[in-house]
């Protein structure tokens, strides 16, 4: 796995085993209170690289870490990640063979684990703690701790477990998540921690590398289609409502030449399975799915991810965008919204099990929501708002690209919260509609609301543009759905001072007459540099291909860009590349600097491997040629003595500062020390 002299080492082993040369900005500050033990907090960005927060503290610290992750798709893919970096990790999990789980017993058994994933249902298991408690468990790590909040969008009730599992083991415990507001927080740290205070860690939510765009639907098949065509030959996710558009729209997108397959939660397991292998393998597959899939998802080169159909919060809206461009290399995001996708998710919120107050704060999120897709600003301004952030215009987003049209729209406003107010707050936006444009429905006539002071005077607009108009009001938050009272709109504290005329609201001009698609896809590499890109991809999946894993298990994107880009030509260029870590340099090395090359490279002694990309490795080729100098001697006629590559490699790193020091080198004897030492401490006195 890593050199024994740099075990305890992060900042080494960051670069010996990951292949990074500096930690993402927050990683270290969190990585160094798991490594001592401290109970632990993060909210990390997707993409932010969570994962190397408990990871790199499980290799430095003594002891078993046990990690509690949602889905058996993600602890296969982080396992066999882990397994191809030359770190002892396994999972014990349903989709295990028989001699699979007989090789994560053994290697429990004789405490050679460092990492162990288990879902949070086999928590429950009898012989668990047990389990654990031999195989010497220190910490435990919590992926997507959100799943522990019933706030959260995605709560799992097995995550309840995990308290009680820490309290029994009695060990320090880091819990990760992504998108967790300020009640979803509260809970996680109630939940986990009993209450008491982890050192917590925000490190932001900003992905500056994913592109936002909004459009209204207007016919969202052709929409998608359009997308999906500009980015042919990349990795995506399209998001439904419901099962059956998943289906109809991979048929679509199957029907125009890509590479679809559907997924949802009602296809039977091998199918979905079939579906998350080939996601994982194939480079330029489109999964339509349900938001069945996506939680876990590992894959880091995922290129885009449209939603056609309006997710149910900002918090989960930013979980499935967040499941592309985790290499940090350029993804986007495309998000189709309607009066009928709010009306769904309404609908699904007055009609679930929840408690009222739930209810209404569901509704309150789902407002979040269309404040973002009915943005007068920079998106990411308004969606990192909402998790507290303050930020600039980011110049990544349709907004930013085309500024909207905005229009005063302080009287129609005035005059769709009257309307509201003498109809009591009682109706929903479709019956105030008709009130406000005139139309007398037998609704209408039979309340008598066609004779109310507000009968018709909304008829400047059209009923599309009074829709856009209440869908705004919404999006500000001005008006929520009372669940109490079957979705009837109720006026909220911020609309009075607006309905008072102490101020003015503009919003955006309705867009489905403009909605158009910019499906120019953003290119990853330069012009030049494209066709040296799709030869390092092939060589990728036929490299995968052979050893059935997933492709960026051998290298991911942002790391074959970097290749494509700096074209280095031998092993200590290829060694500075990030991502190309001591396992991946020594397999994999030689096969793509051939590509880039055109030529094999010869190899050097795995001694000098060792230290490729480092200063040491410089060092070690100027002491080995003073070395093969003084093999004969000075005058050439002394008896022949060498020193071991080994040795070499030592010097090259410790660099001794005196003879007895370098004396103490194994393999640097009395009769070697005399005939080498003087000429390498002289160069090492140079530096």
């Amino acid at each position: 796995m890593s050199a024994p002299d740099i075990a305890d080492q992060p900042q080494a082993l960051l670069a010996h085993v990951f292949g990074f040369k500096a930690f993402r900005p927050g990683q270290r500050e969190i990585a160094d209170a798991v490594l001592a033990g401290r109970d632990t907090l993060a909210i990390m960005p997707t993409g932010g690289g969570k994962s190397l927060c408990f990871q790199l503290p499980a290799l430095c610290r003594d002891g078993l870490t046990l990690v509690v992750s949602p889905l058996i798709a993600l602890m296969r893919d982080q396992v066999r990640g882990l397994q191809e970096l030359g770190v002892a990790a396994g999972a014990l999990t349903s989709g295990n063979t028989e001699a699979e789980t007989a090789a994560v017993h053994d290697a429990l058994a004789r405490r050679e684990l460092k990492l162990l994933y288990m879902a949070p249902e086999r928590l429950a298991a009898g012989g668990t703690l047990d389990l654990l408690r031999r195989a010497g468990c220190s910490l435990i790590a919590v992926d997507e701790a959100h799943c522990v909040s019933q706030w959260g969008h995605d709560f799992r009730p097995d995550y309840l477990r995990i308290g009680d599992l820490r309290r029994a083991l009695d060990v320090p415990l880091a819990a990760f998540t992504a998108t967790a507001d300020a009640e979803t927080r509260d809970e996680i740290v109630a939940r986990l921690f009993d209450g008491a205070a982890p050192q917590v860690f925000l490190r932001g939510f900003d992905r500056p590398n994913i592109r936002l765009n909004f459009r209204v639907k207007n016919r969202p098949r052709e929409q998608i289609l359009a997308y999906a065509g500009a980015r042919k030959g990349e990795s995506g996710i399209v998001y439904c409502g419901t099962r059956a558009r998943t289906e109809a729209l991979a048929q679509a997108l199957g029907t125009a030449g890509h590479n679809a397959r559907a997924y949802h939660g009602g296809m039977d397991a091998d199918a979905r399975r079939t579906v998350e292998t080939l996601f994982q393998r194939e480079d330029d597959l489109i999964v339509v799915a349900t938001v069945a899939f996506g939680m876990g998802v590992d894959k880091p080169d995922i290129r885009w991810v449209a939603h056609a159909d309006l997710p149910k919060s900002i918090e989960a809206y930013y979980q499935e965008i967040g499941r592309g461009g985790r290499d940090g290399a350029p993804a986007d995001t495309l998000t189709l919204y309607g009066p009928d996708d709010i009306r769904l998710r309404r609908a699904q919120i007055d009609e679930g099990l929840a408690p009222m107050e739930r209810k209404q704060a569901d509704h309150g999120r789902l407002n979040a929501l269309l404040g973002l897709a009915e943005a007068t600003q920079c998106r990411r301004q308004v969606l990192l708002s909402y998790f507290g952030e303050a930020s600039t215009p980011c110049g990544n987003c349709d907004i930013c690209e085309s500024p909207v049209r905005l229009f005063d729209a302080t009287t129609p406003v005035r005059k769709a919260l009257s309307a509201m107010l003498r109809t009591g707050e009682s109706f929903g936006a479709g019956h105030l509609i008709d009130i406000l444009t005139g139309t007398a429905t037998p609704k209408v006539r039979e309340r008598n609301h066609d004779a109310l002071p507000t009968f018709a005077v909304g008829t400047e607009l059209s009923r599309v543009k009074w829709q856009a108009v209440f869908r705004q009001m919404m999006g500000r938050d001005l008006v929520r759905p009372d669940p109490e009272r079957h979705g009837a709109l109720r006026m909220t504290e911020a609309a009075r001072p607006i309905l008072r005329g102490e101020a003015e609201i503009h919003l955006r001009e309705d867009s489905i007459a403009q909605a158009r698609e910019r499906p120019e896809a953003r290119a990853m590499v330069s012009e030049e540099d494209a066709p040296l890109l799709s030869a390092l991809k092939a060589k990728r999946r036929e490299l995968a291909e052979a050893a059935r894993v997933p492709a960026y298990v051998i290298f991911t994107d942002r790391t074959l860009i970097e290749m494509a880009e700096k074209r280095p030509m031998d092993m200590d260029g290829m060694a500075r590349i990030s991502g190309v870590g001591a396992a991946k340099l020594d397999r994999y090395g030689p096969v793509f600097l051939q590509v880039i090359s055109g030529e094999v490279p010869a190899l050097s002694h795995p001694e000098r491997r060792k230290l490729a990309g480092r200063e040491a490795g410089a060092l070690y080729d100027e002491l080995a040629q003073i070395v093969r100098g003084l093999e004969r001697g000075a005058e050439g006629t002394a008896k022949l003595l060498t020193l071991s590559p080994a040795c070499l490699r030592v010097i090259s790193e410790s660099r001794p500062a005196t003879r007895a020091a370098l004396g103490r080198v194994r393999g640097m004897d009395d009769a070697r020390l005399d005939r080498f030492g003087e000429a390498i401490l002289a160069r090492l006195h140079m530096l």
